[in-house]
């Protein structure tokens, strides 16, 4: 039977599907982001006869959209520091086999 390779590597896979899960994080934090406004743009005509409501609408929303930045800014760190990582431990295998080679000869 013969062997069938796979037409993307599987460390390329790895990073692509990365890649694609935190898009889909970016893009859920976004859904998010418009459902609180719309909530907030609903609930402004019963909250405007308030200023108490007014500050506690405002408040809510505006904490839940900056909730939803810092775990998306949370993502963006890490995936940063991942890369940084894969390019180190790259760097350091790339060095292995050159030091190998060289002790070949």
């Amino acid at each position: 039977m013969p062997v069938v390779k796979p037409i993307v590597p599987s460390d390329r896979r790895a990073g692509m599907i990365r890649s694609s899960l935190h898009l889909l994080k970016g893009i859920g934090y976004s859904i998010s982001t418009v459902s609180v406004v719309l909530l907030a743009a609903v609930s402004w005509g019963n909250a405007s006869k308030s200023p108490l409501l007014i500050a506690c609408l405002l408040g809510g929303a505006a904490t839940s959209i900056i909730g939803m930045f810092c775990r998306w800014l949370s993502y963006e760190i890490e995936k940063r520091d991942q890369k940084r990582l894969d390019r180190r431990a790259e760097g350091e295998r790339l060095n292995r086999a050159a030091r190998s080679g060289k002790q070949a000869r």
